[in-house]
Order: structure tokens, then sequence, then C-alpha cells
């Protein structure tokens, strides 16, 4: 009963933004059939390539906007989006999409989500390329089912002329079989034979993350596809640097702090995985949470991922919302308790591996964290990266990890 009334209301409301964005793509003149709109979606990597892709087409002198998650970069202006959002509302997209027009702008490129798909956030939009990066578990709470999940993501390629799927992704198969023949659809691997298959990695030397180096190339094939010369695109991913808060060095010094936006079990292995590689001695300590009211199938496998790279972690607040954030951190800590570690009070935290402790205080953990770190170690804090509040209860609350990181660092630099 309580399910079937949940769907009434979805459905509802995925009507309600239908009718928005109809209604502003009329009183904005349907601005996307004047862009070449390259729309970008994904679980993991989706804001990277998004900027990867604008910093390639604003380097060869194309007039190019955007919309990510980080803000919106219209003509020479920044826009923020709003608190905890990827895409905008349907009316905010129209709108920002005519100022690009307007500013005499050809491309534009759209990170978006399962759910403004879902929704009709983007409904109308001419996207000229489609672009999924992957697709791994996530948002089940709102989705249901990984089905229902991967077919959301889909709306991105039947509303494009062109897709562009990631051939290695486990969720390769079922896509191309949703997507109609008028569809022009490409593909991109690492592994196997695709329509583009270049390591960006090795042709540039550049020391990228395995799972960057699929963002780069997506990034290559979208650059291609609009005609961008191949030796002009490479040369342009030399001088990229990465969004903020994607693996983001804030302190590089006796140790390291690097903070990054993974929030999903893949991205967290991933990311973890890639710093550890690089630590000859130290130790990796990772801060990190789980959103309340969100997937919570998801926790104990993030907490899973943290401890195949983690020494040392820190379970702390991230957006609880409603939910007790102790609760969260009880369930993450079920992935770490299957890799034996092992709990102790924050007091006792001294950095011996195999331990985790909870300090639900955001600010206090980062704190805790940097004050144990040594000659060598690597603080790894992920979940928040570039977002500029934290939900507890009802309430957004002012939230800046690099200031956080920074006072932190300050006051061991006091006290030492």
């Amino acid at each position: 009963m309580y399910e079937r009334m949940k769907r009434k209301v979805q459905l509802f409301i995925n009507v309600y933004h239908l009718i928005k964005a109809g209604i502003a793509n009329i009183v904005f003149g349907f601005p996307s059939k004047k862009l070449k709109v390259i729309g970008v979606t994904g679980t993991d990597g989706k804001t990277t390539t998004t900027f990867l892709i604008y910093h390639i087409l604003k380097n060869t002198g194309k007039k190019v906007s955007m919309i990510s998650s980080v803000y919106a970069k219209i003509g020479d202006k920044e826009y923020d989006t709003g608190l905890h959002t990827t895409t905008p509302d349907a009316v905010q997209v129209q709108r920002l999409l005519k100022r690009a027009l307007d500013a005499g702008d050809e491309y534009f490129v759209l990170e978006t989500t399962s759910h403004a798909l879902d929704q009709n956030r983007v409904a109308g939009v001419r996207f000229e390329i489609g672009v999924i990066t992957n697709i791994t578990s996530e948002h089940l709470d709102y989705h249901k089912t990984r089905e229902r999940y991967i077919r959301a993501k889909s709306r991105l390629l039947k509303q494009s002329s062109t897709g562009l799927i990631n051939k290695d992704d486990s969720s390769y198969e079922a896509l191309r079989a949703l997507i109609p023949a008028r569809v022009k659809l490409l593909t991109y691997s690492l592994k196997s034979k695709a329509d583009y298959s270049k390591n960006i990695q090795k042709e540039l030397k550049l020391p990228l993350a395995d799972f960057n180096n699929y963002n780069y190339l997506a990034a290559y094939a979208v650059a291609d596809r609009l005609g961008v010369d191949s030796k002009t695109s490479l040369k342009s991913m030399e001088s990229f640097t990465l969004p903020k808060g994607r693996l983001e060095v804030v302190y590089d010094k006796a140790f390291k702090v690097i903070i990054d936006f993974a929030h999903t079990e893949n991205s967290l292995r991933l990311a973890l995985k890639s710093i550890k590689k690089d630590i000859e001695a130290g130790r990796l300590i990772h801060v990190f949470g789980a959103a309340g009211l969100r997937d919570r199938v998801k926790r104990p496998f993030m907490g899973e991922a943290s401890a195949e790279s983690s020494d040392v972690v820190i379970l702390t607040e991230e957006d609880y919302r409603t939910e007790d954030p102790v609760k969260i951190a009880e369930e993450i800590a079920d992935g770490l308790v299957k890799h034996d570690f092992g709990y102790v009070y924050p007091e006792k935290l001294d950095g011996t591996k195999k331990r985790y402790t909870v300090i639900v205080e955001r600010e206090k953990a980062v704190s805790r964290a940097i004050e144990i770190a040594q000659k060598g170690d690597v603080v790894v804090l992920t979940g928040k990266s570039h977002e500029k509040s934290l939900a507890r209860g009802t309430k957004e609350y002012p939230w800046d990890e690099k200031k956080a990181v920074l006072k932190s660092l300050s006051e061991k630099t006091n006290t030492s």
C-alpha cells in the first residue's frame, strides 16, 4: 500500500516536471535546438568528463558553456546550481541554455543525473551526443532496481543523435538493448575492440588513475565526433586539471591530505586504490560517511571498499538528514569488520592499522585524522568535496571541506 502510494506521488512529480519543462522550452524558445548540446551521465566520472569536454572545446577556441555538479559556467560567468544539486530544475536548465545561446555559444556540456532524466527535468533538450560513463549500483532507494536505474540513464541516449557508452562497463549489454535504431551508437574501451580505444594515459604519459583514463577517453571520443582533430585534443588534455574536489591535494608536506567526492562503493574502491599504490611507507587514513535517507544498501559495501585500501578509518557525518548518524556509521562498519577492522574510542585512535572509530561531527573527525597523521601518511576525505553545506536534520549548515582541513593543519602546527 505504502509503496503503491509512493509510486503515485512520483508519477505526479514526473508529470509536473514534464509540464514545467514543456512550458520552459516554449518560453525560452527551445534553445537546445540552436546549440550542440553534449549530455554526460553515469554513476561515477560524469563531472570530470564534463569538465574535460568543456576544457577541450574551450582550448580549441570553441564558444562553449556547461552545467556541472560543481557550478554552471555560462560565457565568463559562474552560477551556483544549488545545494546537493547536479542538474537544476527544468526552468533553470532552459534559462541557462538560453543565456549560452545569447552569449553566442555553439556548444553546451550538460552533466545530468538519473533523477533528472527520470523526472523529466531535461525533457525537450535535444542532445547532439549523449555519454554514459558507467552504471554501478547506486540510488536504488529511488529507482528500486538496477534495471530501472539503467533505463533511467538510457533516456539520455534516447534524446541524443549519437550515443557513446563504455563497452567495458557491466551495463553495456543492457544499455545497448535499450537504444533505438535511430540513435547512432558508439563505444569506447580500454580492454576490447571499440570505436574508440586509445589509451590516453600511455599516449600522453599522464599519471592517470585507471578510472580517469576512461573519462579522458570518453572526452576524446566526444571531441572527435565534434570535429576536433586528435593532436589538438591530446594537447588540450595535457593542460587539464581535475575539477575542484576531485582527488584534490590540499596539503603535501610531511604527510598529504586529499579531498574527493567519491561516495559510492565503486568510486571509493577506485579512488582509494589509486592513492594507496603511491604510498611508499605511510598509512592511508580515510575519513568518510554516507548520506542519510539515501541508498542504505550500499553502506556496508562502502565499508568494504574502504577497508581494502585504508589502514585507519574515521566514520563521520555526511548529510545524515533525519537519520541517526551513529546508526549510519554502524551500517558502514559492518563492511569494515568483515576485513578485520576493530573499533576503538576516538581518544584511543593512534594510527594503529586496521582500526576504526566514529566521530559524528565532521570537523572533529577531520581534526582527529590530521592530528594522528605522521610523516608519509595520506589523509583522504571523501563524500563532501566541493559541497558547501551539511544536511543535519531538516536544516542545511555551512560547510567547507578545504577550510576545515586548513584550520586543522593550522591547529596541529601551533600545538607541535
